[in-house]
């Protein structure tokens, strides 16, 4: 349950330089939000994997 917590306070703090990026032009936030969205899809493919084992272990 950690792992969520931590992916929602990744999109939250991507949040300012999305908005940057789309709506102000500043190219070095895309960079950032590049960067922010390389780690969410690492968390969100860490909790994946820890879900399946979970499930796994449960059968």
């Amino acid at each position: 349950m950690q792992k969520f917590q931590e992916l929602k306070d990744l999109i939250t703090s991507l949040e300012g330089d999305i908005d940057k990026f789309y709506n102000k032009g500043n190219s070095a936030a895309g960079t950032r939000v590049r960067k922010g969205m390389q780690d969410l899809k690492n968390l969100a493919q860490a909790i994946r994997s820890e879900v399946q084992d979970i499930k796994n272990k449960a059968s």
